[in-house]
């Protein structure tokens, strides 16, 4: 293999990992907006008033700052794998639980849960796709993480008009 061929096959393989770390990203989005289509459901499903449904709305920006605080010093310990793995498997969790909520504090909870989830993998993605990544490609990869966000708002978006 020359190294021309060996440098191609590592910039492919440095591409998918920052592609793949940059789904957190794409969740954070989504998780943002997909919440606005189903303000008025929300409200109707649960009988909830309109603090009750602001709250659920919002407070899972709450904790994304939360996520976002602690995501840094966790990664830095236990390492940006682990810790995508570990915000990945709670926001799995938090959609699933959002889903099977049986009130609107259950679901605020779960919503919570997924905003502490998104907020920690928006913190991690950048810095691991940073250490990934060869100089000559660190800038290009290092700005996937912010598209990730808006194609995931856009999609959200698309998801709550349809």
């Amino acid at each position: 293999m020359t190294t021309t061929t060996r440098r191609k096959t590592n910039n492919l393989y440095v591409i998918l990992i920052a592609g793949a770390a940059a789904l957190g990203g794409f969740l954070f989005g989504f998780d943002t907006a997909v919440i606005n289509g189903a303000v008025a459901a929300l409200s109707k499903a649960f009988n909830a008033t309109s603090l009750l449904t602001g709250l659920a709305v919002s407070l899972a920006l709450l904790g994304s700052a939360v996520g976002a605080f602690y995501a840094g010093p966790i990664a830095d310990r236990y390492g940006r794998v682990k810790a995508m793995v570990v915000a990945s498997v709670l926001f799995t969790i938090s959609a699933i639980g959002s889903g099977l909520a049986f009130s609107i504090w259950d679901f605020i909870f779960w919503r919570v849960l997924g905003g502490i989830a998104v907020g920690a993998a928006s913190v991690i993605a950048p810095a691991y796709i940073a250490e990934c990544s060869p100089a000559h490609l660190r800038g290009r990869l290092g700005s996937l993480q912010q598209l990730a966000i808006v194609v995931g708002i856009f999609i959200a978006l698309l998801c709550d008009y349809f």
